[in-house]
């Protein structure tokens, strides 16, 4: 059984969920069917064959199961085969579960994982406040929160897993209860992070935050401006403004057809300082579209950077900062191996690779911490880089090549992080990795130094292995 990324809306909508739980054992369409207000959809039917196409990856739709269940009371973030997703078994859409409501005397927000985050900040759109959420508007809830969450706004408040009062919970043995800092509060801090491993997450309460006119958009630069790119990532992050937000792209397509760099910016506020983004205007960026914009509007925007019709590969690695001594030769060490490896499979039909740098400044650590801490554990020790890898194509028949090529972007950065590491050129830092951009052969948990207490949940809430058994994400 696959369960995709959102949320439910009611105790009608919690009670069809615990019943699918309680029948998953039979794995069985016909089952199910008797559940009052539960809507079943089949091949061919167009239901059935839309929410198929809806995948960011297409590998993710190739899987076929043998029918889709919508509780009546449907947004993604992984392209990992089967995990959100499943081949000849029941999957469970929470696409109706969509609930998006504002309660401003708590100031929180209570939102259903059936939402895109695009969804949310239309609702929210001129209230005033919003919450710590995807930076694309496009992404799913679910998997997003769960997995931790990179905001525009993390560096302010923490991962979007931090800014979670209260989860509601569907758990194996089909009882819902409400994890947070009062109630199952071990449950509660395992879900930050900790993926599909205790139940299945049908609303989350999130905290509003006051937000207004917002400034943002796109740099594109040449890639051979890729010295001077990774400089300016390294002496951002070594200095990052509070209210601020990048993600640094490099983009190589089919046989080098393109070959550039695209910049996401963010300024929480209708007009960053003077001289916040120097370091990459005085670059000489080839277009510029950054403005005064809503929140939502700046979201919906990069959606442009989501591309469906073709399969994906997500990968990911976390190295300390280094400084601007060594800067050049470890950066440019990560960012060789990527092309180099990118070069490999350069003839691949519709072949996108793309690197993308992520600051993880030490402040937002100690945000995550403030607001009550999460699996990653991350120390204020050291300022970090987050490095997501993408791959798309087009051809099944290309998988096990990509594959490869994958595993040799993750493998070939780990390696340069270590070679340094020893050589004293890196400290030698607590890196974990980031479960939103993994790859599904990474170890996840093998790099988490939480993941004791994540097994002591896991085996608290799922004693008999059921969503371990029954569900694909990071194991442990």
């Amino acid at each position: 059984m696959a369960l995709k990324d959102v949320t439910l809306s009611g105790a009608a909508a919690l009670f069809l969920v615990s019943s699918l739980i309680s029948f998953a054992a039979a794995d069985t369409c016909s089952t199910v069917a008797s559940l009052s207000n539960l809507n079943i959809k089949r091949n061919p039917e167009l239901e059935y064959t839309t929410e198929q196409t809806n995948y960011w990856s297409t590998g993710c739709g190739a899987l076929k199961p043998s029918c889709i269940l919508y509780p009546s009371t449907s947004g993604g973030h992984n392209p990992n085969a089967g995990f959100a997703s499943i081949d000849g078994g029941p999957l469970i859409s929470t696409k109706y579960l969509n609930e998006v409501s504002l309660d401003r005397a708590s100031m929180t927000v209570r939102v259903g994982p059936g939402n895109d985050w695009e969804d949310i900040h239309k609702v929210l759109d001129g209230t005033g406040v919003d919450v710590v959420g995807g930076r694309i508007g496009e992404v799913g809830v679910g998997g997003y929160v769960i997995g931790g969450g990179l905001s525009f706004l993390s560096t302010q408040y923490g991962w979007a897993a931090n800014n979670i009062v209260e989860f509601e919970v569907v758990l194996a043995n089909a009882t819902i209860v409400t994890a947070s800092e009062t109630e199952h509060s071990d449950l509660f801090k395992a879900l930050k992070g900790g993926g599909n491993n205790y139940g299945i997450v049908t609303n989350f309460r999130m905290v509003a935050h006051p937000i207004g006119q917002v400034w943002g958009g796109n740099l594109v630069f040449p890639g051979t401006k890729s010295p001077e790119m990774l400089e300016a990532v390294r002496n951002f992050t070594a200095n990052h403004p509070e209210k601020a937000g990048i993600i640094m792209t490099a983009e190589l397509t089919a046989l080098g057809a393109v070959d550039i760099w695209i910049m996401f910016l963010f300024w929480d506020g209708p007009t960053p300082p003077e001289g916040t983004f120097d370091l990459f205007t005085n670059i000489g960026p080839i277009s510029n579209d950054c403005k005064t914009r809503s929140y939502y509007d700046l979201l919906s925007h990069n959606d442009f950077a989501v591309v469906k019709g073709s399969i994906y590969t997500i990968t990911t690695e976390t190295l300390p900062l280094p400084d601007s001594t060594v800067a050049a030769d470890v950066l440019g060490a990560i960012h060789s191996n990527w092309r180099n490896v990118t070069q490999s499979v350069i003839g691949t039909s519709g072949l996108i690779g793309s690197i993308a740098y992520q600051p993880l400044p030490r402040g937002l650590a100690r945000k995550a911490r403030e607001a009550g801490g999460d699996m990653l554990d991350l120390d204020d020790d050291v300022d970090r880089l987050l490095i997501e890898f993408n791959y798309s194509y087009w051809l099944a028949s290309d998988d096990a090549k990509m594959d490869a090529a994958t595993r040799g972007l993750y493998e070939g950065t780990r390696e340069v992080v270590e070679r340094h590491t020893q050589n004293g050129d890196l400290p030698d830092a607590y890196v974990p990795l980031f479960m939103n951009d993994a790859y599904f052969r990474q170890d996840y948990f093998g790099r988490l130094r939480t993941a004791d207490f994540a097994r002591m949940v896991r085996e608290a809430y799922d004693p008999e292995d059921f969503f371990k058994e029954r569900t694909k994400g990071w194991k442990m």
